[in-house]
Formats: C-alpha cells, sequence, structure tokens
C-alpha cells in the first residue's frame, strides 16, 4: 500500500487568511492572534513615519482597530499584512495632518524620537565590526547612525518606501500595493533613497576603512 505523504504545512498567508475568516465568523481569539504577529512589526513601520514614540503605540492601535472594522471586506487578493500595512501607511498620514493642524511636539520627538532604531541598526553594527575594538563598535555605531540620520532626511515617500524594502522586506509588487502607486514609482523612489543615503555614509565608510568603495 502507497503511504500518502503529509500534507504540507500551510503557508503564512494561508494561515493569515484561515484567521481572518475566523474573526469574520466571531472568534475574537483569531483576531488577538493576527495582532500579536504583526503588532511589532506595524509599531516598527509607523515609528519610522512618526518619530513622536508616545503616538506609535495609539497610531498602531488605530490601524488595528481599522483593520478589524474592514475585515470583511477583504477577500484575500492580496497578502494580508500587505493589506495591513497600507492601512498602517494611510493611518500614519492622518495622524501626520493631524499634528500639522495641532503641532503639539512631545519630549520624546524632541529627543529624536522612538528608541526602536537598535532593531534596524544592529545588522548593520553586525556587518561593520569585524573585530570587538572599542575603536571598531565606535565606527560601527556612527556609521548606523549616519544611516539613521540619512533615513530621516529623505522626503516621507522615498523614507516610506526603503524602510519597507529594506527593514520590512517586502517585495516592489507589495510596496507598490502598500504605497498605491505603480512598481515603476517604487523603484525609482527606492533608487532614490539609497543614493541619497549612500552618498552621505560613503565618505564615512572611506575614512574608516582608507579605500574607495
Amino acid at each position: 500500500m502507497t503511504k500518502i505523504p503529509p500534507a504540507p504545512p500551510p503557508s503564512p498567508a494561508d494561515t493569515d487568511l484561515m484567521l481572518v475568516e475566523r474573526t469574520v465568523a466571531g472568534d475574537q481569539r483569531a483576531f488577538e492572534l493576527l495582532v500579536l504577529k504583526y503588532q511589532r512589526r506595524i509599531e516598527r513601520l509607523i515609528g519610522r513615519m512618526v518619530r513622536d514614540s508616545d503616538l506609535v503605540e495609539d497610531i498602531a492601535q488605530e490601524t488595528f482597530i481599522r483593520a478589524y472594522r474592514a475585515l470583511a471586506q477583504f477577500r484575500g487578493e492580496a497578502q494580508f499584512y500587505t493589506w495591513l500595512y497600507r492601512i498602517a501607511v494611510n493611518t500614519a498620514k492622518k495622524a501626520l495632518v493631524d499634528m500639522k493642524r495641532d503641532p503639539t511636539v512631545s519630549e520624546s520627538a524632541l529627543r529624536g524620537g522612538s528608541g526602536d532604531d537598535e532593531d534596524e541598526t544592529s545588522a548593520v553594527e553586525n556587518e561593520l565590526t569585524t573585530s570587538e575594538t572599542p575603536e571598531t563598535v565606535l565606527a560601527a555605531k556612527e556609521i548606523a547612525n549616519a544611516v539613521n540620520a540619512a533615513m530621516e532626511a529623505l522626503p516621507e515617500e522615498l523614507r516610506q518606501a526603503v524602510t519597507l524594502r529594506e527593514i520590512e522586506g517586502l517585495s516592489y509588487e507589495e510596496i507598490a500595493e502598500v504605497m498605491d502607486c505603480p512598481i515603476g514609482t517604487v523603484r525609482s523612489r527606492i533608487f532614490r533613497a539609497r543614493e541619497s543615503i549612500s552618498a552621505k555614509v560613503k565618505p564615512m565608510l572611506e575614512n574608516q576603512t582608507g579605500k574607495r568603495w
């Protein structure tokens, strides 16, 4: 008798769709699992758009509230997290507009935003630090800070695009869906963002290594 191989485990997208269907059917725990799965990534994305750390959690919460209310409209044509990221981007944009109308800046924003940059800069530091001497550690941190500063100086749309690509790992197609623009525009924004960051960081790399990159 031929042994039937076990069925492959469901993909993350299938799992998300299953949780969406369970939520729509009235299973609140299913939506809590979606929140647990994506909360950190959504907060990190929002933290790159809204530099007031006091607002990041509120905007993330509003994102999930909006997603929950619109969940019955989700048909699965796109990945759930792409759909969720688009809601997060739009919610953050609305918050930024509201802040301009009522420009109350918190102390944390004046200090330079949230402390979540360590997640994004740690990879840069690990790549650049070949030996753990005080000099190399300091150099890596300076370069990582320069990368973050260069990203912060980008126009909003370029910063969003390069964040979704380099930090969140979305494909160009997914970013186009999140940002509601053609894929060619996404490629252009990411190219321009990388060029701008490179122009600011390359001199530091050359100084540290003593060679041209």
